[in-house]
């Protein structure tokens, strides 16, 4: 399961890309909208603003906007940026790979034999996926139509 810090930073992320270009949100208004707990808030943006995903400008006027356009942010990166490593066992992460402490042979290992095909099922699933093809899947189940 994703952490409630992912689910935050997913709704954040959504909020942002509804926003209109040049116009940022502020932490307050990302508060209200999407019912977030504040200083949980400002730590997820925090490490949003790190990974180089958001931007934030301080000020009256400021607030925090993408970086980039939705359809360019794949779900999975961005998990990674908020949660650390995706995979289900740490012989099959991509990105912090460690051989299992008990394993004898991971070529013939049954936990990783089981899980490698799903793994890699979901993991190409999250590496395709955008936020904005999220956001489109949203509406359309809503059978409303909104751009993003």
């Amino acid at each position: 399961m994703i952490s409630q810090r992912a689910r935050y930073a997913f709704k954040a992320m959504v909020a942002l890309a509804r926003a209109r270009p040049g116009e940022g949100l502020q932490i307050r208004q990302l508060c209200e909208q999407e019912k977030l707990p504040r200083k949980f808030l400002e730590q997820i943006l925090l490490a949003l603003k790190n990974a180089g995903y958001v931007t934030s400008r301080r000020g009256r006027d400021g607030g925090y906007e993408l970086l980039k356009p939705a359809d360019t942010i794949a779900i999975g990166p961005l998990l990674r940026a908020i949660d650390g490593p995706i995979a289900p066992l740490p012989c099959l992460s991509r990105t912090a790979y460690r051989r299992c402490e008990d394993c004898r042979d991971e070529a013939h290992c049954e936990v990783r034999i089981a899980f490698s095909k799903a793994y890699a099922q979901y993991l190409s699933a999250l590496e395709t996926t955008t936020l904005a093809e999220v956001m489109r899947a949203a509406v359309d189940a809503e059978g409303v139509i909104l751009s993003t």
